[in-house]
C-alpha cells in the first residue's frame, strides 16, 4: 500500500469532517436564533405577529367582486 496515497486520503477525510462540523454548527446557530425569536414572539402576546410568522402568505391579498 502506498503511504503517500494513504496519507492524502486520511487528510482529505479530516478536511471533509471539519467542513461538515462547521456547517452543522452554523445550522445549529441559525436554529437557536429562530427558536429564540419564536419564543420572544410567544412571550410578547403579540397575536398578529405570531400569526404572520405561522402563516406568512395570509392577509396579503384581498378578493373583490364588483
Amino acid at each position: 500500500m502506498d503511504i503517500a496515497l494513504m496519507s492524502m486520503s486520511l487528510s482529505q477525510g479530516k478536511v471533509r469532517q471539519q467542513a461538515s462540523l462547521s456547517v452543522m454548527k452554523m445550522a445549529m446557530g441559525n436554529a437557536k436564533q429562530q427558536g429564540e425569536a419564536v419564543q420572544e414572539l410567544i412571550s410578547s402576546n403579540n397575536v398578529k405577529a405570531l400569526q404572520q410568522v405561522a402563516q406568512p402568505h395570509l392577509g396579503r391579498n384581498i378578493d373583490l367582486k364588483l
